[in-house]
């Protein structure tokens, strides 16, 4: 009896500590994904939802397939894949080649590099994309800086579809390689001393320390930085929204500036965007599942 009690106030004891979480998640993430979901298979056009006046349709698959049939969304999902091989293929090689200088104290002063490229990653990301708009601007420091080297050079950058991306590209990676750097020095200083000297000892290399010692201890923290730049770069909005806005003709577009645009501007297009939010959700699992794939394929730990 006593026992059934006991087992009684701890299933209480975990109701009360664990529904609020519960509660606060289904209200602020659970919630919304659904509904935005059932948002994306209706006719609503804004108004009232439960309107006599208004009804709301059932509409099926009508706003995915005109998605996938907007040219304008191909160019937003191809700059969105840009920014992921820049985030995983840019971001993470660099911050892990900062962190591991850094750690290895092969640089004087490192607190003060740590400081100096960790810094872009706490400024406003609004800030940032107005301040490389204006030096990447056709009258700002870039074209001055150029002109010195090439007389008349013209600065067509931000004018030209093709090299529009670039600047954007770039900022993308001098703003968030800070982050991975703390990450990697993070966990590169919770390696055993001991272990790196006793391999020194043994006659490895430098090259043989970071391959077959620091990098095996790693693995696990490499899939997830890996995770953080998938997820973090399908959120990339404030950034080109204060640097391009799109411009020019939408070909720096992004799939979250993308839903803006259809939700926002002009006449509302509400379960457009909501399609078009669904399925940033779900290649954004989609590419966190092939992660995990190749963490388990390669023997990712912890």
């Amino acid at each position: 009896m006593k026992r059934s009690k006991w087992r009684a106030e701890e299933h209480r004891a975990y109701l009360t500590l664990v529904l609020p979480a519960i509660l606060i998640y289904w209200a602020v993430m659970a919630f919304p994904t659904v509904f935005s979901v059932a948002l994306s298979l209706t006719d609503y056009n804004g108004g009232r939802l439960f309107s006599s006046a208004n009804p709301v349709h059932f509409a099926g698959l009508t706003h995915y397939v005109r998605m996938f049939s907007d040219p304008y969304f191909w160019i937003s999902l191809k700059n969105n894949f840009y920014i992921i091989f820049v985030s995983v293929f840019g971001q993470i090689p660099l911050g892990f080649i900062l962190a591991y200088i850094l750690f290895r104290k092969l640089v004087k002063m490192p607190g003060f590099f740590q400081t100096m490229i960790y810094l872009p990653s706490i400024i406003s990301t609004i800030v940032v994309g107005i301040l490389w708009q204006s030096f990447f601007s056709p009258y700002g420091p870039f074209s001055e800086f150029m002109q010195r080297f090439k007389p008349g050079w013209e600065n067509t950058l931000f004018i030209n579809p093709r090299t529009a991306m670039l600047p954007v590209l770039f900022v993308v990676l001098w703003m968030y390689t800070g982050t991975y750097l703390i990450i990697f020095l993070a966990n590169l200083q919770k390696i055993e001393p001991h272990i790196i000297e006793a391999a020194r000892i043994d006659g490895a290399s430098e090259g043989q320390v970071l391959k077959y010692v620091i990098l095996p201890a790693l693995s696990g923290v490499i899939v997830t930085s890996a995770i953080l730049a998938i997820s973090g770069s399908l959120q990339s909005f404030n950034l080109i929204f204060a640097m391009t806005a799109g411009n020019p003709a939408r070909r720096t577009s992004v799939l979250s500036l993308y839903m803006y645009d259809n939700a926002f501007r002009g006449a509302p297009d509400y379960p457009l965007a909501n399609a078009i939010s669904t399925f940033m959700v779900v290649i954004s699992f989609a590419l966190i599942l092939v992660t995990k794939a190749l963490e388990g394929r390669f023997g990712g730990r912890e």
